[in-house]
């Protein structure tokens, strides 16, 4: 699902990444783990094409057996578009839409039909438990509540993998729980993959693997 060889980044005089690389598989979900400055979110980033990594290292990166090297900026946005969904720590819903727009978002973008695609909306937030909710805004939704219209969005476009930078990290310890059992239950009825940069224990001990890193590198 998921490769990489090499991958190197710095910024300014600082070396973030050192020759990371990655091996995942298809519906795995693996959480990556470290203290601050290790270079956890900037691997992410990469893996999600938000950030390249250094060009002048003889790196590989792949994702859903596509190479990601030599695609331009354009490219690299559609394939971000229709491959990869992105979790963040503060769910970044936009005020002024209700849950159902927010979620259908990545699909306009992708000039998806309207229609069929407010169709599949609706249906996510019902699995997700927010058939109720569908017509709130974020200032009406518990944070609990925002995270999940956060993950329909992210499965809107039926994504390769979802990368999830402290998916939980602003939540209470209840909303947290039932977020990261939300992420197996994706996993196993739909074969989702799941990459997860987290400070979380419990979350860390429930993945199928955990990979710790320090420095800019996997040990």
């Amino acid at each position: 699902m998921i490769v990489s060889k090499n991958i190197h980044k710095y910024y300014g005089n600082v070396e973030v990444l050192k020759g990371v690389d990655l091996h995942i598989k298809k519906s795995e979900i693996v959480a990556i783990v470290g203290p601050s400055g290790a270079g956890k979110t900037t691997l992410l980033q990469i893996l999600g094409t938000l950030d390249k990594p250094l060009k002048e290292q003889d790196f590989e990166l792949s994702v859903n057996n596509i190479s990601l090297k030599n695609l331009s900026d354009k490219q690299l946005s559609s394939f971000r578009n229709n491959h990869i969904g992105f979790i963040f720590q503060f769910h970044q819903l936009l005020p002024e839409f209700t849950a159902l727009e927010n979620v259908c978002i990545p699909a306009f973008i992708g000039k998806k039909n309207k229609k069929e695609t407010e169709k599949r909306a609706e249906e996510i937030l019902s699995f997700l438990g927010l058939s109720h909710r569908v017509h709130h805004k974020p200032n009406e939704l518990s944070g609990g509540e925002q995270q999940r219209v956060a993950v329909a969005r992210a499965l809107i476009n039926n994504p390769s993998v979802i990368l999830a930078d402290e998916p939980s990290g602003n939540l209470d310890s209840e909303s947290a729980k039932n977020l990261h059992e939300l992420f197996f239950k994706l996993r196993d009825e739909f074969g989702q993959t799941f990459v997860l940069v987290t400070h979380n224990k419990e979350l860390a001990e429930m993945a199928d693997r955990t990979l710790t890193m320090k420095d800019g590198k996997i040990i």
